[in-house]
């Protein structure tokens, strides 16, 4: 039986283990968790797709590909934070390509534009989660669309987007701050200087981007992060309680001595 399917059975639901192969296959970053997190990721998932809405718009068919990709991406983040850390939403919308946003902007002297936003992805307070299908499955080497828009969410647990999650024991404020600011106004200079950076340029953006692209590319290139912020690499470890550097020197070390 299909997720499809199961919606609308409303019976217990297990994704078919082909799938779930399939799926950690197409995300080396996931591939290199241990044994043991990817049972707790697969329960997870499972957990997360009993609890949130999946609807497709744009003439896209929802498929049990999409939902289940979508949220082991997205479940990642929280392998060690818990399903909790979701709360307050349910709805995740997926367009089959990048899709349009009308926005309005307020001038210095008061006066409204309107324009169209081109986006791959975006999280609404205490609304649902849009994403482009075609976007995700781009994910890898830093970019990942649902990891960054999930960080979102995780950054509106506590109100309005602004690069600061709800803190769990052990994290304080000032910690994150001072963390964050220091890596961040370092960035801002780099980008300025037209420095070409492995990080997306966009996360100069404002603190909450910030936020969100450093967590893509904590969990997909966490050995630039280390290198580059290893102060903010620490504490987003803290963070996640999870260790992606680690994760992937295993795997290297694992593939060696396969190779050998």
């Amino acid at each position: 039986m299909g997720w499809l399917d199961w919606f609308i059975s409303k019976k217990s639901p297990e994704i078919d283990l082909a799938l779930w192969q399939a799926t950690l296959a197409a995300l080396p970053f996931i591939e290199n968790l241990a044994v043991d997190e990817k049972k707790a990721l697969k329960i997870l998932v499972e957990a997360f797709l009993a609890e949130k809405e999946f609807s497709a718009v744009g003439g896209l068919q929802l498929s049990d590909e999409i939902c289940v990709s979508i949220a082991t991406q997205g479940c990642l983040p929280i392998l060690k934070l818990g399903l909790s850390a979701y709360r307050d939403w349910v709805g995740i919308v997926v367009y089959p390509n990048e899709f349009v946003v009308a926005r309005q902007i307020e001038d210095e002297n008061g006066v409204i534009h309107e324009y169209d936003d081109v986006i791959s992805g975006e999280a609404w307070e205490g609304g649902p989660l849009i994403i482009s299908w075609h976007d995700v499955q781009l994910a890898g080497d830093g970019y990942n669309v649902v990891i960054h828009e999930f960080a979102h969410k995780l950054d509106m647990l506590n109100g309005e987007a602004d690069g600061m999650p709800a803190l769990h024991s052990g994290l304080s404020e000032e910690e994150w701050i001072a963390t964050c600011a220091s890596a961040y106004d370092d960035f801002c200079r780099r980008v300025d200087d037209d420095e070409e950076t492995l990080i997306d340029p966009y996360a100069s953006d404002d603190p909450a981007e910030f936020f969100a692209v450093l967590s893509e590319s904590f969990f997909e290139l966490p050995e630039v992060v280390n290198r580059e912020y290893p102060a903010l690499y620490s504490l987003l470890k803290r963070y996640y309680r999870q260790d992606p550097l680690a994760r992937l020197t295993n795997a290297a070390t694992a593939a060696s001595t396969t190779a050998s």
